[in-house]
Formats: C-alpha cells, structure tokens, sequence
C-alpha cells in the first residue's frame, strides 16, 4: 500500500465549504460600505460642536479679559471721556484676546446703569462671532441646521464713579 495514497491533498478543495467562502465573499465591503457613513456623521459631528464649544470659551475668556481690562486708569477730563476710554481698552483687550482660530469677532461696549443701583457706571463689553459665515470647519449637508449662526458672549464690569477719574 501507498504512504502517500491515504494522505489527503492539502491543494484540494472541498467543494461545500468553498460554495459558502464565495457567497460571504463581498459582505464585508458592503456591511463597511453601509455601516462607515454613519460612524464618519457621528465623529463629524462631535469634531464640530466640540470646535463650536472651544470657540464660545474662547469669546467668554475674551470678554471677561475685556471687562476687566476697563478697570485699568484711563487718563481724562471728564467723566463721560474716561467712560468712553475704558470701554475702547475694554474692546481692544477683547478683541486681541479672541483665539487666532476666530478670524473676525465684533466687539461692542456698552455704558449703562447699572440694574441694581444707580449711582454706579456699568460698562457691558459684547463679542459676536458669525459662524455661519466663516465656519470652523466646513459644514456637511444638512448639519447647518444644527449648527448656530452667532456665537456671542458678554461680560460686565461695574465702575465705581468716585474712582473714574
């Protein structure tokens, strides 16, 4: 008897087995093909709204810098001028310390009375960022519903009058 005729020949197929390998052959591209749009939205979307948030900390870190930037001795005549100094250097602190990845915020400073009593000057220093403009990262088809067109943050500094001058 042949050593060799009782082995099997590891070259061979058997035919079963191979039907079943060929029919699952391309159901792997296909799961990926169906299953990868979903996974990208979602990562998609937790990159943007995580780059919306970094972005209103930024402007709400800028305005509170700004606020209290209008604490700082502004040399004037008058009252009504120092007010008007402070709340430019309010602006100007604000807008230098906008993060570099928001291209354009508008500063805007308000004087007014302050609510809760009326002697005191209140100076509120406003940052507003058009997102719908110039979005942090461009924006898929349909998530510009989601997203904001305004990020904006204020910050108020009250001023005592006796020290303004």
């Amino acid at each position: 008897m042949n050593v060799y005729a009782t082995r099997r020949n590891p070259r061979k197929r058997v035919r079963p087995c191979s039907y079943r390998r060929d029919a699952q052959r391309g159901a792997t591209a296909i799961e990926f093909a169906l299953v990868f749009p979903i996974f990208f939205s979602i990562f998609y979307v937790i990159v943007t709204f995580s780059m919306i948030f970094v972005a209103q900390q930024s402007l709400t870190l800028a305005t509170a810098e700004g606020a209290r930037a209008a604490l700082n001795y502004q040399l004037a005549s008058s009252v009504p001028g120092a007010v008007t100094l402070r709340a430019t250097a309010a602006c100007n602190t604000a807008t230098h310390m906008v993060a570099q990845m928001i291209r354009s915020a508008d500063c805007q400073t308000a004087p007014t009375n302050c609510s809760y009593d009326s002697s005191m000057t209140c100076i509120a220093v406003t940052l507003t960022y058009n997102y719908a403009a110039s979005p942090l990262i461009p924006t898929l088809p349909g998530l510009g519903l989601l997203l904001p067109k305004n990020l904006s943050s204020t910050a108020t500094v009250q001023l005592n009058p006796v020290n303004i001058l």
